[in-house]
């Protein structure tokens, strides 16, 4: 073959390339978007796991948020190092480790713990919090608060929101508020919702699915003797309704969320009227004004229902600040 033809079968092969590429880029569908705009001041962004270092403080950091991701292989009923909880991993209610934009993100822990809560009615340290989950949402016991273990997640919690400004909490941490509804939460569309758009992951029966060596959830369960207790903060309508507006389906993006406020509600609803572990801490709410509006155990500092707690209509809440 001579070099001019060489150079035009060279060309015409690098001009089909470039016209598949560009094609294949058109036919390919959009990224992902981000769940809040760059240019928002108030959002929160977390730190990318790849700019630690080899070092004995990123090591923590890093074996810090192993423990968080998998927590129950460590932990749970087949623990490598206690057998103290109920199988569920922390990052099934604190999503990608805490990190995840309005899926109950660690983005405000470091601005703002110590911190004083209702709920206890004192001053609160990270490790306070972290065994306050190991208690309630693990449904377990406390760890040695001097552990290598908790050291590892306190560590990697505050580098979650080691860029947060002091007493800022960033609107996209934690699990965003939704508007009250003017009627009470409805169980029985709850559970239309439910199937429709949770059983596929979690199961008939709420249980969630196992993983191949059962030593944690893939999906973690909803409800039943391997869930949250009713002590947990998921088990408050309020908290559960605005974690699954913006992360479920788990695939949807926060700014494009496919339930309506009314179908989130009334799953939630429908998911705490299911059976599940009863542990209770009688040293909670040593103020009972201060409770939530939908905490669902009296005594209670107005004349209202249980029921009425738990499922509304909330219309006395209007103006209520909730509890945390």
């Amino acid at each position: 073959m001579t070099n001019k033809f060489i150079k035009s079968y060279a060309f015409s092969l690098i001009l089909i390339i470039t016209v598949g590429a560009v094609l294949l880029y058109k036919l390919l569908p959009d990224p992902v978007k981000p769940p809040v705009a760059k240019e928002d001041p108030l959002a929160w962004y977390p730190p990318s796991i790849y700019s630690l270092v080899n070092s004995p403080e990123s090591n923590l950091v890093l074996y810090g948020r192993e423990l968080i991701l998998h927590t129950s292989k460590y932990f749970g009923p087949k623990g490598s190092i206690a057998k103290i909880a109920n199988g569920m991993n922390c990052g099934n209610c604190h999503l990608e480790a805490g990190a995840r934009p309005y899926g109950n993100a660690f983005a405000a822990v470091t601005a703002n713990y110590p911190k004083f809560r209702n709920r206890s009615g004192k001053v609160e340290s990270v490790e306070f919090r972290v065994n306050d989950c190991f208690e309630r949402s693990l449904n377990g016991k406390a760890i040695d608060s001097m552990s290598r273990e908790m050291q590892a997640m306190v560590a990697y919690i505050k580098w979650v929101g080691k860029d947060v400004q002091k007493n800022i909490a960033p609107k996209n941490s934690g699990v965003p508020k939704i508007e009250i509804l003017n009627r009470a939460a409805d169980a029985v569309n709850g559970r239309q919702v439910y199937v429709s758009k949770c059983l596929s992951c979690h199961g008939e029966n709420g249980q969630g699915l196992l993983n191949a060596d059962a030593t944690e959830y893939t999906y973690p369960p909803l409800w039943g003797q391997s869930s949250y207790n009713v002590s947990a903060g998921l088990y408050r309508i309020s908290t559960l309704a605005g974690f699954v507006k913006y992360n479920m389906p788990y695939t949807i993006t926060q700014t494009e969320p496919q339930l309506s406020d009314e179908d989130v509600w009334d799953v939630a609803a429908y998911i705490c009227a299911q059976k599940r572990p009863e542990k209770f801490f009688t040293q909670d709410w040593p103020k009972i004004e201060t409770k939530p509006f939908d905490h669902p155990f009296g005594p209670f500092a107005d004349t209202l229902s249980e029921a009425r707690h738990k499922y509304g209509p909330f219309n006395f809440a209007k103006n209520k600040k909730q509890g945390k």
